[in-house]
Order: C-alpha cells, then structure tokens, then sequence
C-alpha cells in the first residue's frame, strides 16, 4: 500500500504543483510539504481535509482508505448512497445483497 506522502506527491503533481504552490495555497511554509512527502512529518486531520480540497481528491484516498481517488466525489454516488442509508434495514440488506451479487456475477464473467 502506499504511503500518505506517496499519494500526496503523485496527486500534487497530476495537478502540476509544486510543492511551494500547494503550500501557499495551504498557508504552510513549502519545506513542510517535502517532509509530508518523505513521511518525516504526519499532518493534523484538519490539513488532511484541507489537502484533499485542494488537490481535488478525498481524504480517504490520501490515507489509504480507498483505491479510487474520485469515488466520494461523485454527486450521483453520493445520492445513491445516502438514498441506501435512509432505506429501512431489511430493504437496505436485500438492495447490498444484490448489489454484491451482481458484482460479483460480473467478476466472475471477466475472468
């Protein structure tokens, strides 16, 4: 898996900043983003969340958390999503189970 600051760099850069660039925009001194980068130093959630904005990513994607680093920011995934969580249980359980299901069939048809 790879680090915080290795996704932090290869984030920083697909949105062409440097780090001086992304630290003005934080309001950090740029030296500070290097050290994130190398893992010397680990930020405060607060300039996790602020980081994320920035460079147009999630904060589960920085920290490892997910793969995809747009899946959260997608606004019909997120209304699908919170449309789930208001279902009532049982609806909510057979709406995942085949929502598992069909994945998995479409795996399985990859292979």
């Amino acid at each position: 898996m790879d680090s915080f600051g290795k996704k932090l760099r290869e984030c920083r850069e697909a949105k062409e900043f440097s780090q001086a660039e992304l630290a003005r925009q934080l309001g950090v001194h740029h030296s500070i983003i290097g050290k994130y980068e190398r893992d010397e130093v680990k930020p405060s959630i607060e300039v996790v969340k602020k980081i994320a904005q920035v460079l147009d990513t999630t904060v589960g994607y920085l920290l490892g958390e997910t793969k995809q680093q747009n899946v959260l920011k997608d606004p019909k995934m997120l209304k699908r999503i919170a449309d789930i969580e208001n279902l009532p249980a049982k609806d909510k359980e057979c709406l995942l189970l085949t929502v598992d299901n069909f994945i998995k069939a479409t795996k399985l048809s990859l292979l």
